[in-house]
């Protein structure tokens, strides 16, 4: 494992500057190339968290790609691996062996295996980000683990789900609004943007879609076997006119797709932790046509930025009343909840308070 990185100084808590490790998946690299909605998020919180002073080390795979001081645990990221379970418990092993010497004042971990090292002898606290549903033994792993581990949910939705576990605070995800295209006047077509998954819900957009008359794009990520067969069973016999099918986009051609689109149809079949396309299309001004599932409500604002119903055959109708709904009302929702300095100051928050309370 070669280490880049700096002598450790000790950290200092109170109320100067911090010395975060901060935890991402081993999957891939930090930031990703593509997909990697975690990875994404750990760039995001290292880079914030350097700008405005703390000391940061990050442990990841692959090469250097923010501004923390940077232990690497996999020379090439083992995403090819996503679901086998060494790579992680590598990951939080070599993460244990790089983090006795630092003078840490919190463990912020992003993985799975990762805050089982808290109940050893971890000198600081350790607060984990939870990002997956917590429905069946991945909330009994959580509530195993009791009160060594800090929790982080990501929606209020997500938390209510399972309130009796060791919750530290609720800070949902952000994106960086000015990284996004905002566009006032929008093309001729609603956009389904995320993964070939029956729980996303391509399917019943098409369906919504050709009831409502209005041209769906469809951008998806389909490179797993049961992406692809979702898309083979379930999305390929719906294709025709005015129904299209773009292939996985790109992060440029993603922004475009969400700036020119008179909506993001996202008829969910799951309770959604959070959600993070829905805020990327506020953020360009493109609202929101979706089902009240998870995370939605606290999200978009229904007459607002979108429209939230209950019933997938409630939605063709809200299609043709897009033009009563103001780009700029989206956008600044993003800008006021959902953008990464807000993020960066309730994380600086639960910070402070979990290092207080441990102490």
């Amino acid at each position: 494992m070669v280490v880049t990185t700096t002598t450790p100084t000790g950290g200092t808590g109170g109320d100067g500057p911090l010395h975060v490790a901060l935890v991402a998946p081993p999957w891939f690299e930090v930031p990703p190339q593509g997909y990697g909605g975690i990875e994404s998020l750990c760039a995001d919180l290292a880079d914030g968290l350097v700008a405005r002073g703390h000391r940061v080390h990050l442990f990841a795979s692959g090469p250097r790609g923010t501004d923390a001081d940077f232990i690497p645990t996999y020379e090439d990221p083992p995403g090819e691996r996503l679901g086998d379970p060494m790579p992680d418990l590598i990951h939080a092993a070599r993460v244990a062996a790089a983090t006795e010497d630092l003078q840490l004042d919190i463990v912020h971990d992003h993985t799975l295996a990762g805050p089982l090292l808290a109940r050893g002898r971890r000198r600081c606290p350790t607060m984990l980000t939870v990002h997956a549903p917590l429905d069946g033994e991945f909330g009994d792993y959580l509530e195993l683990l009791g009160k060594t581990v800090h929790l982080v949910a990501i929606s209020a939705a997500q938390r209510r789900s399972r309130p009796d576990l060791n919750w530290a605070a609720t800070i949902p995800n952000a994106l960086h609004v000015d990284d996004y295209p905002f566009r006032r006047d929008k093309d001729d077509y609603a956009l389904f943007l995320g993964r070939m998954n029956p729980e996303k819900g391509a399917h019943i957009a098409i369906e919504v879609a050709r009831e409502a008359g209005c041209r769906l794009l469809i951008a998806a990520k389909c490179n797993e076997p049961a992406e692809q067969a979702y898309f083979d069973e379930q999305i390929a016999p719906r294709l025709g006119p005015g129904i299209e099918w773009l292939g996985e986009a790109d992060a440029e051609r993603k922004r475009e797709l969400l700036a020119g689109a008179r909506c993001l149809l996202f008829p969910l079949q799951w309770e959604e932790p959070f959600g993070l396309v829905m805020i990327e299309a506020l953020a360009c001004g493109t609202p929101v046509v979706t089902l009240r599932r998870g995370s939605v409500p606290e999200i978009v604002v229904d007459g607002v930025t979108g429209y939230v119903r209950d019933d997938p055959a409630e939605l063709p109708e809200l299609l043709n009343l897009l033009d009563a709904l103001d780009p700029e009302a989206c956008r600044k929702r993003v800008e006021a909840e959902f953008d990464v300095p807000v993020m960066l100051s309730r994380y600086e928050e639960a910070y402070r308070r979990v290092i207080a309370s441990a102490r």
